[in-house]
């Protein structure tokens, strides 16, 4: 199962529910898929979906899912790391008015050039990296810090 995820912002980020419903529709995904479309307005045709969920409910999504698609936000790449799962990381971008700034921008890139997650910059390069993606699994240096982050997450969902 691949579950894709936008996180909570205001804004949608149809470009990546609609790539992804496309890419089924096509049959370049050929597997079941779960969307998690926040304040999006593009509804998926191909995949189930829902707008929002608690945080256990997101916890168990990743741990289920072959292979994690989501925005740049911190809180969903470090959630889908933490579970081991392969990552494909695509930043809301300012241009697009999917975010306020490129700050998602700049934490794939960074988290790419370490090899933590596979960053796609170009949307229609999605379905390359859904192929040919390798796994990857974040290596912390510091198990103390990766539980105190995961204790926070859970401690924000009450």
């Amino acid at each position: 199962m691949i579950f894709v995820t936008v996180g909570t912002s205001q804004k949608s980020f149809n470009r990546l529910i609609k790539k992804v419903d496309e890419l089924i529709a096509e049959k370049k995904i050929d597997e079941d898929v779960i969307m998690q479309i926040g304040h999006s307005t593009y509804i998926p045709k191909n995949a189930k979906w829902f707008r929002f969920a608690p945080y256990k409910e997101m916890k168990e999504m990743n741990k289920k899912a072959r292979l994690v698609i989501t925005h740049g936000g911190v809180g969903s790449i470090l959630t889908a790391l933490f579970y081991g799962k392969t990552v494909i990381a695509v930043p809301r971008m300012k241009k697009y008015d999917e975010h306020v700034d490129d700050h998602q921008l700049e934490l794939v890139k960074q988290l790419s050039e370490e090899k933590k997650v596979i960053g796609v910059f170009d949307i229609d390069k999605l379905e390359e990296a859904i192929k040919t993606h390798v796994r990857t699994r974040i290596k912390p240096k510091n198990k103390e810090l990766v539980n105190t982050i995961k204790n926070y997450l859970d401690s924000l969902a009450g």
